[in-house]
């Protein structure tokens, strides 16, 4: 059974608002990290800045799409949506209506659920059921047909665990990972992206040319680009914990506090200091709901910053 972690809602000035948290099914672990559903009724217009992180994102929605703009990648406006590993920050916005199921994936086993070459999907938002896969096992051969089939079932409790069984055929028609790009990809992503390239590559018996292809292929980014992305996920932990920037760029390999700005800013779209603004400011209507748990990987943004951040990929 799924254990369904916390169901959570309120009705406010703003409108009402659901979230529930869900572990996958052992049997899925550790590919599928987190289950996380959704329903808003807010009587405004909502829009989110997403940092990148160290998963894949699949959200499989029930009602009302939702519009994905960000730096160097064309909008779309998608009821599901499949976001590869990206090292630019995106903008999430809809109509304040929204209902559906968000899954986050390790990309290796993204690669084997869907059998497509991740550098295609990375810094990119696509429709999963225009991606190429081996969907066909099992009753539903679209995500598009389970998206449906869950929006019908009445409790999360069904859903996550319809969930755990349509991903279990999935995953067993699927395309499997290699098994050395899964254990370089949890060196990395336990060390915060601070194991060295050469390192890693000699800890799995590849040299670092075979391990940059196959990181490419089945990750998405090269271990480099990956490292990155871990190394400011940790830096965002640390400064919502309340540690300084000095502190967070030595804990995180950074040169120094011009470095963490430099890279902040790069992936993010603002500084370290405007990012943890943004931050303790309570937003309007329902919580943030960050992508991962204990993670701080999601602003809430006001209309006019959110309109300037699309045009512009800056908060400022």
């Amino acid at each position: 059974m799924t254990r369904v972690v916390r169901v959570r809602s309120g009705h406010g000035p703003g409108g009402f608002w659901e979230a529930a948290l869900a572990l996958p099914h052992p049997r899925l672990r550790p590919g599928v990290l987190s289950y996380r559903g959704t329903r808003l009724a807010l009587d405004r217009p909502r829009r989110r800045l997403e940092a990148p992180i160290g998963a894949v994102t699949l959200l499989l929605g029930f009602e009302r799409p939702v519009r994905i703009s960000g730096t160097g990648r064309a909008p779309a406006t998608l009821l599901s949506v499949y976001s590869g590993l990206s090292t630019a920050p995106v903008v999430g916005e809809h109509d304040g209506r929204l209902s559906g199921i968000e899954v986050l994936l390790t990309p290796w086993a993204a690669f084997s659920l869907f059998g497509t070459p991740q550098y295609e999907v990375a810094d990119r938002t696509v429709d999963p059921d225009d991606l190429p896969h081996a969907l066909g096992a099992g009753r539903w051969r679209s995500v598009g047909e389970l998206s449906a089939a869950l929006a019908e079932l009445p409790s999360w409790s069904q859903r996550f665990g319809l969930l755990d069984d349509v991903l279990t055929h999935w995953a067993a028609a699927g395309t499997p990972s290699s098994a050395r790009v899964v254990r370089a990809w949890s060196s990395l992503s336990r060390s915060w992206g601070a194991m060295p390239v050469q390192r890693l590559a000699e800890e799995v018996g590849w040299s670092v040319r075979q391990l940059e292809n196959r990181f490419r292929e089945q990750i998405g980014l090269g271990p480099k680009a990956a490292a990155r992305v871990l190394r400011l996920q940790r830096a965002r932990r640390l400064l919502a914990a309340g540690r300084t920037q000095a502190e967070t760029a030595a804990v995180c390999g950074f040169y120094d506090q011009a470095h963490l700005s430099g890279e902040f800013r790069a992936m993010t779209g603002c500084t370290p200091r405007e990012f943890t603004a943004v931050r303790v400011a309570p937003p309007v209507g329902p919580p943030r709901g960050d992508r991962m748990s204990g993670e701080a990987t999601s602003l809430v943004l006001s209309s006019d910053v959110g309109a300037d951040f699309s045009k512009t990929g800056r908060l400022r």
